[in-house]
């Protein structure tokens, strides 16, 4: 029986890349979101009979309900999600624009939940499904100026691994990947910025203003990642629960991670005495 995956925002970088891959298998049916009809021109080489292209932001629930309807309407259930829509941000934390901030949250953490809400009662009937939620290297370690960026992340780490154990006996797989900077349009059309003004930020202003054309300097290679992650979904068993993607990744998320293993062993008597 071929295997239906749904896809959010592949209107370019990753989950263009991956759409892509996934509209070659002859044994396999898409479902691919974005946000513009035009930005999904690209699939219409491959089969249409399994390829659906549906408009979705994913902030707005008639669209997330729309865009599961339609994957059980013509092709019978999702076997894959995967919730890749996000945007990024850069600024200091004191000189962010809160309203920008929060619509990011809106996008990269509750409608990355609203679409897993949406889909679990048909994997949970099936007893069969797996979910991938896009993270970031920044959920594995920080950076000055992308701080609230980091702190979505680190919400969807949190957010799948709580999933995970709620969804082992149902036969249900989650993954979180967390891919470094790579060349895509995530830094320029998908992000938003503020430059920081005030003096004591002033070291971080350039990197601000060219993060846009950083991008193409970026090391990661979206077909390359999309791949990882389509060769994982398809071929491991069991799934990784995680999947750091790039040099800063597995680099960055180490070292962060190990000093933070030394910071609690280093206090474990002050942790254990404060129990009754």
């Amino acid at each position: 029986m071929a295997k239906t995956w749904l896809i959010t925002g592949t209107s370019s970088g990753f989950g263009k890349a991956l759409a892509t891959i996934v509209a070659q298998q002859p044994d396999t049916n898409l479902v691919a979101t974005a946000r513009k009809t035009q930005d999904l021109d690209y699939l219409d080489q491959f089969t249409a009979a399994h390829v659906e292209k549906v408009l979705v932001d994913v902030t707005q629930p008639a669209d997330v309900e729309r865009a599961v309807q339609v994957a059980q309407q013509k092709f019978g259930t999702v076997d894959v999600l995967v919730n890749n829509a996000g945007l990024g941000y850069f600024a200091t934390i004191e000189e962010s624009d809160m309203q920008q901030v929060r619509h990011m949250f809106e996008v990269n953490v509750f409608g990355l939940a609203a679409m897993t809400k949406a889909v679990l009662p048909l994997m949970r009937a099936q007893k069969a499904g797996v979910i991938v939620n896009l993270s970031s290297a920044l959920a594995l370690t920080t950076l000055p100026t992308m701080g609230f960026y980091s702190a979505t992340k680190y919400a969807v780490e949190g957010y799948t691994d709580t999933l995970r154990q709620e969804v082992a006996d149902l036969g249900i797989q989650v993954m979180a990947v967390e891919p470094s900077g790579a060349r895509t349009d995530w830094s320029g059309r998908s992000s938003a910025k503020a430059v920081p003004t005030l003096a004591d930020y002033q070291q971080f202003s350039e990197s601000v203003e060219h993060v846009a054309d950083s991008v193409h300097d970026a090391p990661g290679a979206p077909q390359k990642i999309a791949q990882a992650i389509y060769d994982q979904v398809t071929q491991a068993d069991p799934l990784p629960q995680h999947l750091p993607l790039g040099q800063f990744a597995y680099e960055g998320g180490f070292k962060n991670l190990t000093q933070l293993v030394t910071e609690i062993k280093s206090r474990q008597d002050i942790s254990l005495a404060t129990d009754d």
